[in-house]
């Protein structure tokens, strides 16, 4: 097992430079007017959109808000007039979904220092914006790991929707489980649709291209692939569908449990990486409705439970035992640091 180095200095060096100035939006124990700009992917995508803004209901039932709404975008265009509805509406918290929001809340942050703004999958930045993050190579790791265990073709793939950061992180750290699972087992797994050398993979090029993810998802089958990842928000239950008719691949459901957000695909989904979105942004509104919101990103990992994984019901007694208990194995390692995901 290698130890972990670098990534731990870079996360307490990070921590120690981040900013901790409280915005003057935040007053201990008031309730907010918590307002939530989704990307393009629509609130029943049933991934990112919609587990994120079950944290705002989570707020709500908390009683951490008075009230919380949501603006859909159609498309990129659309996120900064979201974002000056909401200042007009006298909104608190401004919380975004996606990597993708990010110009808008740089230009809105700054100029709207009594509001706080807090970006899933974004950035800190100034005294008023807090990145909302997650380290999920570490549980794409543990599902490579599983995938690559399971397969019987010895091909396994992955797909993102845009090649952002936050989608090639799922990916880079899926193959990295792949190429663990070959050094440790002595096999030769290929990854289709990722290559860690060279950074590069297979992509739709939006989260909401149905058309495209079904020819990937056949393309990755006729290839050989039996495990599919799709890092593509909503389109993972477009591949779901198709390994349902066609019965030659199994599918790994991202972001929520696959019983909650596509029980229907149950029978070809084993297991899902999970994101604590919901939490990521509970946690947010929470701290500042204590009158304690910073600038210090929230980092969800497999420490804190902010990544993590589900094997779905079905599939329990399917996944041999020995297999499940290495990959619980290795979870507790990587929480422990004793594993680096990026060096394993």
């Amino acid at each position: 097992m290698k130890k972990v180095n670098k990534v731990v200095v870079a996360i307490a060096a990070a921590s120690l430079i981040s900013s901790v100035a409280i915005s003057p939006a935040a007053n201990a124990a008031t309730k907010q007017k918590v307002c939530v700009a989704l990307d393009t992917a629509g609130i029943n995508d049933k991934s990112f959109n919609q587990t994120s803004y079950e944290g705002a209901k989570l707020a709500q039932k908390a009683g951490y808000t008075s009230s919380i709404e949501y603006l859909p975008a159609k498309s990129n265009a659309d996120y900064a007039p979201n974002i000056k509805k909401f200042l007009d509406k006298k909104c608190t918290l401004i919380i975004g979904v996606g990597y993708l929001l990010g110009d808008a809340f740089a230009a809105a942050a700054p100029a709207n220092p009594s509001v706080n703004f807090a970006l899933v999958d974004g950035w800190s930045s100034g005294k008023n914006q807090k990145g909302i993050t997650y380290k999920t190579d570490e549980n794409s790791f543990l599902v490579g790991y599983l995938a690559a265990g399971m397969s019987k073709t010895g091909k396994v793939a992955t797909y993102g929707g845009i090649q952002i950061p936050t989608v090639t992180i799922f990916m880079e750290g899926y193959a990295k489980g792949v190429q663990y699972y070959n050094e440790v087992k002595n096999k030769k797994v290929e990854v289709l649709g990722w290559n860690t050398k060279t950074k590069t993979g297979t992509f739709l090029g939006s989260f909401d291209d149905t058309t495209k993810a079904l020819q990937t998802s056949i393309s990755f089958e006729q290839q050989g692939a039996d495990v599919i990842f799709p890092v593509a928000g909503g389109m993972q239950a477009t591949t779901a569908a198709n390994s349902v008719k066609t019965k030659k691949s199994n599918v790994i459901w991202v972001d929520a449990k696959v019983m909650d957000t596509g029980k229907q695909y149950a029978s070809v989904t084993p297991v899902s990486a999970l994101k604590g979105l919901a939490e990521g942004v509970l946690a947010v509104t929470k701290e500042a409705y204590e009158g304690k919101f910073t600038s210090k990103e929230y980092v969800g990992s497999l420490s804190n439970k902010g990544v993590s994984y589900a094997i779905t019901p079905a599939w329990a007694k399917k996944i041999p035992a020995s297999l499940q208990n290495e990959v619980k194995d290795l979870a507790a390692n990587i929480a422990a640091g004793y594993i680096d995901v990026n060096n394993a």
